[in-house]
């Protein structure tokens, strides 16, 4: 993150509004239901928000987040580079960059700087055209600009290229699925199918309490995400001792999301795991589930978690998953005898454990790519502080 303190440390800094024409008065905004999709981006405050049929501009640019941008949370992100016939709406600024100034070494130093003491309102940020004038900016001479900027592409390169890689691996298991078990709507194999209520699968909901400091550390909903555990912003629940007893986890439990207002987020699944849980902080054996969460527990002789949990993301049990589902003033949810009657093709376990196997391996390689990605990040926000703390 850039801070104002850090660039007026450097030897050389101006105004935005010195270095940069504001081109906003040309943006025209959209309403969504009038804008047509064609061949052009469309862009808000938080990058492209979708295609239009029709251009504004037709040079590179640097956009600025105006309103609804991520200014509490600038590592996500709130300038954006833009080059081409291209459309912005009212809710980002539109800066063309004065000679002194490079369009790529600007947009390096906005894109995660802390603009925070130059916006205003209290409900919803705005960063006023004004405001945003007064941001403090380094600005070394030209070449230097250019070097900063290299660096930094390289750098950003190397992460996009992981991320990337991590996407891929990500879609690793359904193609695996798919080219061992066919296709489950079709069950070309002729394996022989089962629901979960056949199978013996316990499920369970979780407990309605309140979060406080002193409890159990408990899965919610922001924590089941992409068919895995996700333990940022993880609370603990304090529950008695035969509560707990009734809804500790254990590895391989499978956990789905039960109510929700978008039928594609109802059933949404993801697998407990002794490893990850562990990773925390808290032993895996005290975390326990809420209430707008399933466990659901299969006989180990059976199916294999790995397995099924691999079935419900697929397109047949999510498929599955939403025909199971009931609506009620506007939520969708789904209930433990819906659960239940999810019918899945059963391979034998010989193949079921060649594909967890096949799978263990895919998600090892993602936890690698993952940790290096992490180091990327850390190198390219050390990178940027040192191109404009001015010791680069």
């Amino acid at each position: 993150m850039i801070s104002r303190a850090m660039i007026l440390r450097t030897s050389k800094f101006k105004r935005l509004g010195d270095v940069v024409e504001f081109l906003d008065s040309l943006r025209r905004p959209v309403t969504e239901a009038d804008r047509r999709a064609g061949q052009f981006p469309y862009y808000g405050a938080n990058g492209q928000q979708g295609t239009i049929d029709d251009y504004i501009f037709d040079e590179p640019l640097v956009l600025l987040a105006e309103d609804g941008g991520h200014f509490g949370a600038p590592n996500r992100g709130i300038a954006y580079r833009i080059s081409g016939k291209t459309w912005v709406n009212n809710h980002a600024h539109v800066l063309r960059p004065r000679e002194e100034m490079d369009a790529s070494y600007l947009f390096r130093v906005l894109e995660n700087y802390d603009v925070t003491p130059w916006v205003s309102g209290t409900t919803r940020g705005k960063l006023t055209q004004a405001g945003a004038a007064d941001i403090v900016v380094p600005v070394p001479p030209l070449p230097e600009q250019n070097r900063i900027a290299e660096i930094l592409e390289k750098a950003d390169a190397l992460r996009a290229r992981c991320r990337a890689a991590i996407s891929q691996l990500d879609t690793l298991p359904q193609s695996i699925f798919l080219d061992m078990f066919g296709d489950p709507a079709t069950n070309p194999k002729g394996w022989r199918r089962q629901s979960l209520c056949e199978l013996g699968a316990e499920f369970r909901y979780g407990t309605s309490n309140k979060s406080e400091a002193n409890g159990r550390p408990t899965l919610r909903i922001p924590n089941i995400v992409g068919g895995a555990i996700d333990l940022a912003d993880l609370k603990c629940v304090p529950v008695t001792d035969a509560e707990f007893e009734r809804l500790k986890l254990r590895d391989g439990d499978l956990l789905f999301v039960r109510t929700n207002g978008n039928a594609d987020f109802v059933g949404r699944c993801a697998l407990f795991n002794d490893r990850v849980a562990g990773s925390s902080g808290f032993a895996a054996g005290d975390f326990i589930f809420a209430s707008y969460i399933i466990r659901a527990r299969v006989p180990a002789d059976s199916v294999l978690p790995v397995f099924l949990r691999e079935y419900c993301l697929g397109t047949e049990g999510r498929r599955q998953l939403r025909a199971h589902s009931k609506t009620s003033a506007g939520q969708y949810n789904i209930n433990t005898e819906g659960l239940s009657q999810i019918v899945l093709p059963l391979p034998t376990m010989e193949l079921q454990r060649l594909f967890v196997e096949r799978v263990s391996a895919v998600e090892r390689t993602a936890a690698t790519q993952s940790i290096a990605l992490a180091a990327l990040d850390s190198l390219f926000v050390s990178l940027q502080h040192g191109a404009f703390n001015g010791e680069a």
